[in-house]
């Protein structure tokens, strides 16, 4: 089995950052592997916050962008480098309750039908749609 090394770096940055970030990345020739979103506190982050994780690859290097947010707060969808991200962000939406602003495919909160709104975040006030 010849397994390549991998080579991860994390990049902490600012929701105001996170699209110019994403394009930047796409420009290189990373693809998007995933976007996780896990509410704190779970670590050394601030309690009642969420962490958004991004997850890009190319050639083996894993480049992740780090950031929180209060669940309160807006956060720029990366749908306009990364077509595809618009299920993650449609997902996060539902599940956590956090307003993602600019979807290319926004289902306004009706991705996922869950017996309990943001069922991952109950605490969160209904936002508007994704």
């Amino acid at each position: 089995l010849n397994m390549t090394a991998w080579n991860k770096i994390d990049t902490w940055i600012g929701a105001a950052e996170l699209e110019a970030a994403a394009a930047g990345l796409k420009g290189q020739g990373y693809r998007l592997v995933q976007i996780g979103c896990v509410k704190e506190p779970a670590g050394d982050c601030p309690a009642e916050t969420l962490e958004l994780i991004y997850s890009f690859d190319r050639d083996y290097e894993l480049r992740n962008l780090r950031l929180i947010v209060n669940p309160a707060a807006a956060v720029p969808s990366v749908t306009a480098s990364y077509g595809c991200a618009f299920l993650y962000e449609n997902e996060i939406h539902d599940l956590f309750g956090l307003h993602i602003t600019g979807i290319n495919v926004d289902f306004g909160g009706t991705l996922y039908k869950v017996a309990k709104p943001r069922a991952f975040n109950p605490a969160a006030q209904q936002g508007g749609a994704a």
